[in-house]
């Protein structure tokens, strides 16, 4: 989302007004960067397996040494892209002089199937932040992390470090073993609203079933290209099987997923609804509209095409309230967040930069 700041255009000339990115990535430099934050007994059931960290993070997600992965202005020669607070400070927070920014921390501590360790892995990445980011610089707030596989290790670590002030929302890779609107994960969601966190739904996951409905694909740009699907299936999920009835103050972010296919998703599921709502009673409106209430989209990655294409999907979501400015640091796009402005209203702008996730996030 930062090209223009990139070529040569000032952050001035790009928007004068507030920033707020609502989603920037800390990646753990290595295994041993969490053993301060673990009990012995992990320390050592991690290095007599000869374990060096999960692998269905990052590594999967995106190819390490490629664009997508990392921006070649911001991948460092002597330690892993977006693994210390300073590159973060360089690259983003001073350059676009950010009021603030939400660390997303990938793990995949879902890739672990032991749910004691994935518990001790999710607590050691969390204190991590805490201790290696959150109070390293005032402007950051952060999702805590959850070992997905297990709902009520999921609300256990929910309780433990969900009240410290610089979490802000409870990271869900899009990618789960199950639907996160599905009735076992309800009790999780209620945990969130006690703390007033949010939900942030995002790019990742691990997951033993194909990413597509109709099997493996046989190529990496298929699975990228697919994974919108992925999105679409969850939200259909959040609102078909009633979480919003069941936690009435949820709110729930979109992160990595695009948005411009969700006006097309809107009217097909409004549409279904009407015709099959006996089968969910409790959906007591059009799902859009639960949509414009309840969830808030990132704008990294666009998905764009043309600026009028842009404008057109802004007037069809109806709403200057469900996008929120973020750069995904340190992935790279092509897309323009000066063709994003020009195409919002005037209105919309600083809502976009800014205040639409000042006030979601409670900031």
């Amino acid at each position: 989302m930062t090209t223009a700041l990139l070529e040569n255009a000032t952050r001035d000339e790009v928007w004068p007004g507030a920033v707020i990115d609502c989603d920037v990535h800390a990646n753990v430099p290595s295994l041993q960067a969490l053993f301060p934050y673990m009990s012995q007994h992990w320390i050592d059931w991690c290095t007599e397996r000869g374990w060096r960290g999960t692998v269905g993070g990052q590594a999967l997600a995106y190819p390490p040494n490629t664009a997508r992965a990392c921006r070649p202005e911001w991948r460092p020669s002597d330690r892993p892209p977006a693994s210390d607070v300073s590159l973060l400070r360089s690259h983003i927070l001073d350059p676009w002089r950010v009021d603030r920014a939400i660390v997303n921390c990938y793990y995949a501590v879902d890739a672990l199937r032991h749910p004691d360790w994935a518990a001790a892995m999710a607590r050691a990445v969390n204190d991590w932040l805490i201790a290696e980011w959150l109070d390293k610089d005032p402007r950051l707030a952060a999702s805590l992390v959850v070992p997905a596989r297990d709902p009520a290790a999921m609300i256990e670590e929910i309780h433990r470090v969900g009240d410290h002030p610089g979490f802000v929302q409870v990271l869900l890779p899009v990618r789960n073993t199950g639907l996160w609107g599905q009735r076992v994960y309800h009790p999780v969601f209620r945990a969130m609203t006690e703390h007033d966190l949010v939900a942030g739904l995002h790019y990742g996951g691990v997951s033993e079933e194909a990413p597509s409905s109709s099997g493996y694909p046989s190529y990496y740009v298929e699975e990228y290209a697919a994974d919108w699907q992925s999105f679409t299936s969850q939200v259909t999920s959040l609102v078909s099987e009633g979480v919003f009835q069941v936690c009435p103050d949820l709110r729930v972010s979109v992160l990595e997923g695009g948005f411009m296919w969700l006006p097309v998703w809107g009217w097909r599921m409004n549409k279904e609804w009407k015709g099959l709502r006996r089968e969910v009673p409790w959906v007591d409106k059009l799902p859009l509209d639960i949509i414009r209430e309840h969830m808030r989209f990132s704008v990294a990655p666009t998905d764009s095409g043309p600026p009028e294409h842009i404008a057109t999907v802004l007037k069809w979501l109806a709403s200057d309230e469900i996008l929120m400015f973020a750069t995904d640091y340190p992935h790279s796009y092509d897309d323009d967040v000066t063709a994003l402005i020009s195409a919002a209203s005037p209105a919309m702008r600083p809502k976009l930069m800014a205040e639409n996730a000042r006030d979601w996030y409670r900031l």
